[in-house]
């Protein structure tokens, strides 16, 4: 910890509804990761260089036993944010944890390398923490191109968090490049306000050789469409030196451009907010004592050569600036992680099959898929041939239904327009949890 700050941060942590029912969850997974060191990735990828991945059918040893829909569920893993943000009055101070929000819903992707399953057509994934206060419902709503849609929303009806993406892969060569297309909304309904956002982009470094590793990049425009508030937020791609991996800053303006506060940090560990007039006296003092430049290493290009994209020195802590206010700080993972996929805590959750769950959850739900359940288990050979046979079954019910001219519909989602953006959108229509799921697809 490196401030009284940051301690009575952690505590509140430990304290809120979030912490209490992660405590009642799992911890672990039934068995660790497999070894991947006797797998020619090479001999797979070399056909796929340019390629967009969502249309080729990958081999499962890249993945982890989580399907895409429970991955977007970990959005949710820092819920108490937009919790705070619904009990404050100023507009500005509520951008400010929803702009924290935004960049911790891609903290849990640090290090995770592995691939989640694509979901199947029809697809679904329900979590309901009631000691957080939310419930949430995901499907599958397209295959080719695949789309996931997901809705969200506060038992007390607070606040409500939507969107839908279509998450598009392509392989360059050294690096798989991932692009989060699709709109993310929160509305809060007290302040009768609604935030859109998209997400950066992610690379993974060193599919082929070398020790693999994560960026994410690009500018991230959080709206505010009720008072005309704008955070704007670069997320720094590493750079020459590395000097900016994981970096992440902006700034917060008001509907006359004028800015209020900046926001700096990095992705994988906390967020800060303060003043820009300090924030700038700062930076100036920076750049005239030269800074840390010579401290880091030359990264090498992720495009062309046969060597791997060494990855750069990481500096685990962010300097805070005097004055500064945290607003988030990643949770620690569990000390066995590394054998876990990775994990967060949160992640560590969402595949487990609580008791009472099975005829209450819905048949499509992807806790019941088999090959996930196999891999989460460790028998590699049953969840490959489980994929196959899952994979195969889809593609047949889809040249059944062309043999009857028939169309897919989806079951809790309907095509639209997002309501703030008028970019196309799925907007959930609402019934999932009556549990009528009688007339539900036969899909594992």
């Amino acid at each position: 910890m490196n401030s009284e700050e940051d301690i009575v941060l952690y505590i509140t942590f430990l304290l809120s509804p979030m912490a209490k029912s992660l405590f009642c969850l799992r911890t672990t997974l039934p068995a660790p990761m497999f070894s991947r060191n006797d797998f020619s990735v090479w001999g797979f990828l070399k056909k796929c260089i340019g390629m967009e991945l969502s249309k080729i059918t990958m081999p499962i040893v890249f993945n982890e036993p989580l399907s895409f829909l429970q991955r977007i569920t970990e959005y949710m893993e820092h819920t108490y944010l937009i919790h705070k943000a619904c009990t404050l009055s100023d507009s500005i101070e509520r951008m400010q944890l929803v702009a924290a929000f935004a960049v911790s819903a891609v903290a849990s992707q640090w290090d995770r390398t592995g691939k989640p399953f694509n979901p199947l057509l029809g697809e679904t994934f329900e979590l309901t923490r009631d000691e957080e206060g939310y419930h949430m419902i995901s499907e599958q709503v397209s295959h080719h191109p695949p789309i996931s849609a997901f809705y969200s929303e506060s038992l007390n009806q607070d606040f409500s968090f939507h969107g839908s993406i279509y998450p598009k892969l392509k392989f360059w060569g050294k690096s798989v490049e991932a692009e989060p297309k699709g709109t993310m909304t929160l509305e809060l309904s007290k302040h009768r306000e609604a935030y859109t956002w998209t997400n950066p982009m992610c690379c993974v470094h060193n599919v082929i050789l070398g020790k693999l590793w994560i960026e994410q990049y690009g500018t991230v425009e959080i709206v505010n469409h009720s008072t005309g508030d704008k955070c704007v937020l670069n997320f720094k791609p590493c750079g020459m030196f590395g000097k900016e991996l994981h970096r992440v800053e902006g700034h917060i303006q008001d509907k006359s451009k004028k800015k209020h506060q900046v926001i700096y940090g990095k992705w994988t560990e906390c967020v800060y907010s303060i003043e820009p007039k300090v924030y700038e006296v700062n930076k100036k003092a920076e750049k005239k004592s030269g800074g840390d430049s010579k401290k880091h290493k030359q990264v090498k290009s992720s495009t062309g050569g046969d060597d791997a994209d060494e990855m750069p020195d990481v500096q685990e802590t962010v300097t805070m600036i005097p004055g500064s206010t945290l607003l988030w700080r990643v949770a620690p993972r569990p000390p066995h992680s590394t054998q876990m996929y990775n994990f967060t805590n949160f992640a560590m959750t969402l595949n487990e099959l609580e008791p009472g769950m099975i005829g209450v959850i819905a048949p499509t739900d992807c806790r019941l898929r088999p090959d996930i359940r196999a891999m989460e288990n460790g028998d590699i050979d049953t969840a490959s041939q489980e994929k196959e046979r899952l994979e195969e079954k889809q593609r047949f019910a889809r040249r059944e239904r062309a043999k009857d001219e028939e169309e897919w519909s989806t079951r809790w989602f309907q095509q639209g327009n997002n309501r703030y953006t008028g970019a196309a959108d799925w907007i959930y229509k609402g019934g999932y949890f009556d549990r009528r799921y009688s007339d539900l697809p036969d899909i594992y």
